[in-house]
């Protein structure tokens, strides 16, 4: 039954087959040597140059903020994302079982919804000094205006 679901959880197996819980328990993780773990969440994959390129801006960096001790009370960092109004599959429905040798299960942390918001931050070296949610088809006048 792990092998047709790797998602079905312990209470399910018990009352398919008319065994109790602990019983199933025992089986599955003393017996098959198996347990459920959540799929880690990964955001996305860098190319070489993508890593290469971040390197380069991190030492440089690095060389501004040693050669400036308020450097970094100059930031002011603005971005922007997309917040859902649900995510359909949560981290632990995710959860699966599997072997001491079976791959970590992987799941995208976003999935889109129907409903969702823009969500507009800016923040400097104190915390968040503006937020905004913009309504969907609408632009925020913030991220029109230039600093």
């Amino acid at each position: 039954m792990l092998l047709q679901n790797r998602h079905i959880s312990l209470r399910m197996l018990a009352d398919e087959v008319s065994i109790g819980k602990d019983t199933v328990r025992k089986i599955v993780v003393e017996g098959l040597r198996k347990w459920k773990i959540c799929s880690r969440f990964v955001p996305h994959s860098l190319t070489p140059e993508q890593k290469d390129w971040r390197i380069a801006a991190c030492r440089d960096l690095i060389v501004r903020a040693d050669s400036d001790p308020y450097f970094f009370k100059k930031i002011v960092i603005g971005d922007e994302t997309w917040c859902f109004a649900y995510d359909p599959t949560t981290k632990p429905q995710s959860a699966a079982w599997v072997g001491e040798t079976s791959p970590r299960p992987k799941k995208m942390r976003f999935q889109k919804s129907r409903v969702k918001t823009m969500l507009v931050i800016f923040f400097d070296w104190q915390g968040v000094i503006h937020k905004e949610f913009v309504p969907e088809g609408e632009i925020s006048m913030q991220c029109t205006t230039k600093v």
